[in-house]
């Protein structure tokens, strides 16, 4: 008997949200009746170190952990990080990555540059959803629902109807959060990149 199991690599920088991003997408997926399992590597996320959350789902899971290349999406919060993850998804995987750059620390230095091109190279390997996160967090009101316009951007490559996300939002973002959060995932559902 088949048990596929789907997995989404999420890849950030510490203050972004991605780990809220990734209990989101977790309680979307057990409201949807999978069995879900999910592992974080926080390195040094309080400094804007990389951040990474496995998420697994399917009628069984039983490891969190996403094998080198068996990732079906490639969910990024800032290019480089994302870049960075591409040996992560599988053929014929997609990305869904924020058009945000942040400089690690030797760019920050002065001693390293910040590499060109990074979007078109993503692209190259796999079919590719870059998202205007902050221009759209902007929009829904607050620059800190980056996360959840991503969420929405993410939405549009999955078969979750849209009332679970809402469902989800509305379990695990604060009450004085909410409308804005619900916009900002409006905003990125609809975004075509």
């Amino acid at each position: 008997m088949s048990n596929p199991v789907k997995s989404i690599l999420l890849a950030g920088v510490g203050g972004q949200g991605t780990l809220l991003a990734s209990e989101v997408l977790s309680e979307v997926l057990m409201q949807a009746g999978f069995d879900v399992k999910k592992s974080e590597i926080h390195g040094m996320s309080q400094r804007g170190g990389s951040v990474t959350s496995h998420v697994r789902w399917g009628e069984k899971v039983f490891s969190p952990l996403i094998p080198e290349g068996e990732a079906d999406i490639l969910f990024g919060f800032e290019l480089l990080e994302t870049y960075r993850y591409l040996d992560m998804l599988k053929p014929g995987g997609q990305v869904v990555v924020n058009s945000l750059k942040i400089a690690p620390a030797p760019v920050a230095m002065g001693v390293a540059e910040y590499p060109e091109g990074i979007p078109g190279k993503i692209a190259e390997k796999a079919e590719t959803l870059l998202v205007e996160g902050m221009d759209l967090a902007l929009q829904a009101g607050n620059y800190r629902t980056v996360n959840t316009v991503l969420l929405g951007a993410l939405s549009q490559r999955m078969e979750i109807a849209p009332e679970l996300w809402q469902k989800a939002l509305e379990k695990l973002v604060p009450a004085r959060f909410l409308q804005e959060n619900l916009k900002a995932f409006e905003l990125g559902r609809a975004c075509k990149g």
